[in-house]
């Protein structure tokens, strides 16, 4: 029983850490997750919508430091208490959200993995479940070492994970786990893939009509011969990588194709200017005047267009504004503004604009 307590320990704590981790690979993206939750339409809670990036970064240490103080045993009592009543909590936003479909993605694992809002609550249920096992046989959960040492390490933890959390936030995630990384094509991810069709099939197999599902295959009877009756065959195609991309003028006419189709594009992007770093367009001007001489096409993409436009005047900036989706935006960069360059669609690099010096410019 001791080696099952603690593999399960394990298994609970390592899942935390991770867990945790890459979220605080990404606050920013995490602290929108929480926004959707606290939505008037969602849990009618948004007075917190202001406290959400603080809210994520505390969750997120919370979640890895929980699972270092469980794998090295630091007062086992109160981490498992603490334990549960994360996932309690956890269990609570998640069945909600599958039960009256509020939030579709709940956002446990980042952009890494993604679950459905009832696999989330299911994998929400084993957790808890497990830890309340670990809970029944913590006797058996001891300190890694006496002395200091785990205490040290929980610390360590803690300290880690908020200057892990402060670098990303004033740069970039480490990883990026976002369709719109570097590498990806925007043409290619918003064009409709033409594999991995599901088909779903009414057909009669050995006197009884079923319906099956797979991929394409002509389903078989129990002799092995394919069906000749079939009463009806849908197809259902998957969603693209990208979505709602768009390159709109104020009269919502869409130059996409066009800008796709430059070799040297550079992207400024804010997808709110009230919530935009402006003193960063100082520093940002003199990249976007450099590419301009380098022969690169300048634009910017805002869902505030009108207000963006303002901004470009009084900042003196040499390219203009189009419209795009605020979620969009802010999937593409976590940054406001944050820098993009393109060649013929494909993301060559991507920068926070507390990095914008070090934008990758060709003459």
């Amino acid at each position: 029983m001791k080696y099952i307590i603690n593999f399960l320990r394990v298994l609970v704590g390592v899942t935390f850490i991770v867990s945790g981790l890459i979220k605080l690979n990404d606050p920013l993206g995490f602290s929108f997750k929480l926004e959707d939750y606290f939505a008037a339409e969602v849990l009618g809670m948004p007075f917190l919508v202001p406290f959400a990036l603080v809210l994520a970064v505390v969750v997120c240490v919370f979640e890895v430091v929980l699972g270092v103080a469980l794998l090295v045993g630091y007062k086992k009592n109160l981490t498992l208490w603490l334990l549960t009543l994360m996932m309690v909590f956890f269990g609570f936003l998640t069945f909600y959200s599958a039960y009256f479909n509020k939030v579709t993605d709940c956002g446990c694992f980042g952009d890494a993995i993604k679950f459905t809002p009832w696999q989330s609550f299911t994998k929400d249920v084993v957790l808890l479940a497990l830890t309340l096992i670990v809970w029944w046989g913590k006797k058996y959960v001891h300190p890694i070492t006496k002395g200091k040492l785990p205490v040290i390490i929980v610390v360590g933890s803690v300290l880690l994970c908020l200057g892990f959390s402060h670098y990303v936030y004033n740069h970039l995630p480490v990883v990026d786990f976002r369709p719109y990384k570097i590498g990806a094509n925007i043409p290619e991810g918003l064009a409709q893939p033409m594999k991995n069709f599901t088909y779903h099939w009414t057909v009669k197999l050995d006197g009884k009509v079923q319906q099956i599902t797979n991929s394409g295959q002509v389903p078989k009877d129990s002799k092995g011969e394919y069906a000749k009756d079939i009463i009806e065959v849908t197809t259902e195609a998957p969603a693209p990588l990208m979505h709602d991309f768009y390159i709109q003028d104020e009269f919502r006419a869409d130059y996409l194709d066009e800008f796709m189709g430059d070799e040297k594009l550079l992207m400024v992007m804010m997808y709110r200017v009230d919530r935009a770093n402006l003193e960063a367009l100082k520093e940002i001007k003199k990249v976007t005047d450099k590419a301009l001489k380098a022969g690169y096409t300048v634009i910017g993409l805002t869902s505030s267009l009108s207000e963006a436009q303002k901004v470009a005047k009084d900042y003196e900036l040499n390219f203009d504004f189009y419209y795009n989706d605020a979620t969009t935006l802010k999937t593409v960069i976590r940054s406001n503004p944050g820098l993009v360059v393109l060649s013929k669609g494909t993301i060559l690099d991507k920068k926070h604009y507390n990095d914008a010096d070090k934008l990758k410019i060709e003459n």
